[in-house]
């Protein structure tokens, strides 16, 4: 039966870790550890904006978590090589096995969408950059309703803006915050674990589908 898949972007699809040759040049070997700390900033940022109810766009949190991190790690960056990275966070690459396993699952008849904390028109820009834009119906943007994930009235947003019952969609995310968010209103979820080192929070709920990538989907659903 044709499903409605609901795919996070951001670290799911694209990989944010693309803008780490960037940094590179800036920081040199922190690059890495500068990648990681903003983004992970960039989440808590969102969070506690949710929280708060105190809702600022995602494009907001980015660029203040990264100011944020060069305070912290004690590596200042320039305005102009500030504005540099914010734009190329328009421009992050797919996984490389994105593009394959959306073509499948498009064949099979599953309606996909795009469903991220990300501004409409950043997404927009970003999943037609990384050439997978084609493959979505449309793209569900937390910004419609001025939240984050993962407030339950973001998955609901999702449901009702894609004509679908919670049964007959499935998350797919790599972050498992984004999968309890779904879980909560009875979404089918598949965690997508891009690596060994990330663990799924010990909340007493498991995502149905635990995946390496997301080569795996169309079978997982398929049997």
């Amino acid at each position: 039966m044709p499903l409605t898949f609901a795919f996070d972007v951001y670290g799911t699809l694209i990989d944010t870790a693309g803008v780490t040759e960037s940094l590179n040049r800036l920081v040199g070997d922190q690059a890495a550890l500068f990648s990681s700390r903003w983004r992970d900033k960039q989440l808590e940022y969102s969070f506690r904006r949710g929280l708060m109810q105190d809702y600022v766009d995602f494009s907001v949190c980015t660029r203040q978590a990264l100011a944020y991190t060069a305070t912290q790690l004690n590596l200042p960056i320039s305005d102009q090589a500030t504005q540099a990275l914010l734009d190329e966070y328009r421009r992050l690459p797919a996984f490389p096995d994105v593009p394959s396993a959306l073509e499948r699952l498009q064949a099979d008849g599953h309606r996909l969408y795009a469903f991220s904390n990300g501004l409409p028109d950043d997404l927009e820009a970003l999943l037609d950059s990384a050439g997978i834009r084609e493959a979505f119906i449309d793209i569900v943007s937390v910004h419609e309703i001025r939240t984050f994930k993962p407030n339950p009235a973001v998955y609901r947003h999702f449901l009702a803006r894609s004509g679908t019952d919670a049964a007959d969609s499935c998350l797919v995310s790599s972050n498992p915050f984004d999968l309890l968010g779904g879980m909560a209103v009875s979404m089918r979820t598949a965690w997508i674990r891009r690596s060994d080192a990330n663990h799924f929070d010990p909340w007493d709920r498991q995502p149905d589908q635990t995946l390496a990538s997301l080569t795996e989907l169309q079978q997982a659903f398929n049997e």
